[in-house]
């Protein structure tokens, strides 16, 4: 899929996941989606996307695929350099420090995110980066 494509394609999911308060697009390919809000690195603009996630406890766990393309996404430069992001999940928002997780962790997550949408397999072929896996830890008392 070409970038201009998936970019409008997640500008339509966010607008009605969003207007729906999750009603609508909160589920894809049999899986739960989020909405993930950085702030761009370059920009300081926000920016939000709809993805797929896991679920460790009270935390989200997302995965930095962009399809297997060979750079990170944009989202992905953007919470590493600044980890403060929002998420939606269904009706409900809050505020999380976004963690990159080291080995092993983040292969015991990664095979997770395959055993639950095998796509990351085919993605993590078409690359030669470790497609990262990223912790959303909830912040508390805000």
């Amino acid at each position: 899929m070409k970038d201009s494509t998936a970019r409008r394609l997640s500008a339509l999911h966010r607008v009605l996941f969003r207007s729906t308060r999750g009603a609508v697009g909160r589920r894809l390919v049999g899986n739960d989606m989020l909405l993930l809000t950085t702030t761009g690195h370059r920009t300081g603009r926000s920016h939000t996307v709809p993805l797929l996630y896991l679920v460790d406890g009270d935390d989200p766990i997302v995965i930095a695929s962009w399809g297997g393309r060979e750079e990170h996404p944009h989202w992905y430069s953007n919470l590493v350099a600044e980890p403060a992001v929002g998420v939606q999940i269904r009706g409900a928002t809050f505020p999380a420090h976004a963690q990159p997780l080291d080995e092993p962790d983040r292969s015991v997550w990664f095979d997770r995110a395959i055993d639950t949408y095998g796509g990351y397999a085919t993605y993590q072929r078409r690359t030669d980066r470790v497609i990262p896996v990223i912790r959303l830890r909830r912040l508390t008392g805000q």
